[in-house]
């Protein structure tokens, strides 16, 4: 890859970052965005995409649970049951034809949850489902971010917040948490795949890192990004149409 090219995928890959940390998200989803514009090929990006998610999920965990927003008795069940399915899952290797457009979807789906037309509204009161519901439903994210390799955040606040489980401050930290721990155990299932990280991984590394930080601090700060992670959305929809049309 030359000089330009790899600037301009880590300085959008590093926006990424900050838009998606902002919100206790890692990034998964909009890395593979990134990538699938710029042509990487579909047997590099899972592997990239868990590696940079699993660095940038510890950094926005430690932050918002060191702020006081998390919920571990909302987390745990959530993360009992994705986990053993992201590690099956992930040892999965599909082909291309089938990856691609699998990965659209999910993108799409993204989208469709950062284009929202009405903002979330706190929540005033809130209890944690029943925590067999909770397995069962990390159970289902677990299986498709480790077919994808997204950690399932863009699953997993939409349903929280919709079904009054948690507030949206809380639910940034719950999300990151669990990403943390699906996208070890999606990589963990797909070691054989770290062969093909690319060569400029320590680049990238560093330019979602810095995105994080910045992003952490304005979702910490409450800083409101509505027409930012509008415009993410509508890059996702045009790297989803990528992936499914070509």
């Amino acid at each position: 890859m030359d000089p330009a090219t790899l600037i301009l995928l880590a300085g959008l890959l590093g926006l990424v970052a900050l838009l998606y940390t902002s919100v206790g998200h890692a990034g998964a989803s909009g890395y593979l965005a990134v990538m699938a514009l710029f042509a990487v090929p579909a047997a590099t990006m899972r592997p990239t995409a868990l590696v940079l998610n699993i660095l940038v999920a510890s950094l926005a965990t430690f932050r918002f649970v060191r702020a006081g927003q998390f919920n571990f008795r909302l987390l745990w069940p959530f993360v009992l049951g994705a986990v053993p399915a992201a590690f099956l899952a992930g040892r999965v290797q599909l082909p291309g034809e089938i990856y691609r457009p699998l990965v659209g979807v999910v993108l799409w789906l993204a989208a469709a949850r950062l284009l929202w037309p009405r903002p979330l509204k706190s929540l005033e009161h809130s209890a944690a489902p029943n925590p067999l519901v909770s397995l069962a439903a990390g159970g289902g994210i677990g299986l498709l971010s480790g077919l994808t390799g997204t950690g399932g955040g863009i699953f997993l606040s939409p349903l929280i917040l919709f079904m009054g489980w948690e507030q949206p401050r809380r639910t940034s930290g719950v999300a990151a948490a669990f990403i943390l721990c699906v996208s070890i155990s999606g990589l963990a299932g797909s070691l054989s795949s770290v062969g093909r990280l690319p060569p400029e991984l320590p680049v990238l590394v560093a330019a979602v890192l810095v995105g994080a930080l910045a992003g952490t601090q304005l979702g910490i700060a409450r800083l409101p990004q509505p027409r930012l992670l509008q415009a993410l959305g509508l890059v996702l929809l045009v790297a989803g149409g990528k992936m499914i049309f070509t």
